[in-house]
């Protein structure tokens, strides 16, 4: 089980991102939380076994249609035990 902070960069506002990406996560099982944050990026938190954390990161430097992703961060960090994928 691993737990990975990813933030989004590129044309990721305004256009559903955090909507996909629960629908995302709910297909890969994976648990956490989207976010928006003020400077335009959207900022994931994801946990999971860690080929399904590595699979929904490879759907996040995509995005969804409409999506422009320029680039994205990613961090590991301690497992904090989410139970669902939340949008915030």
């Amino acid at each position: 089980m691993v737990r990975m902070k990813i933030t989004v960069h590129g044309r990721v506002q305004g256009i559903g991102f955090r909507f996909s990406a629960m629908q995302a996560a709910y297909r890969y099982g994976v648990r956490g939380f989207v976010e928006n944050h003020p400077d335009g990026t959207v900022y994931l938190e994801a946990e999971g076994e860690e080929t399904v954390v590595e699979e929904f990161l490879q759907w996040c430097k995509k995005g969804p249609i409409g999506a422009r992703v320029e680039r994205t961060e990613t961090e590991y960090a301690g497992v904090e035990g989410f139970s669902r994928f939340d949008i915030r």
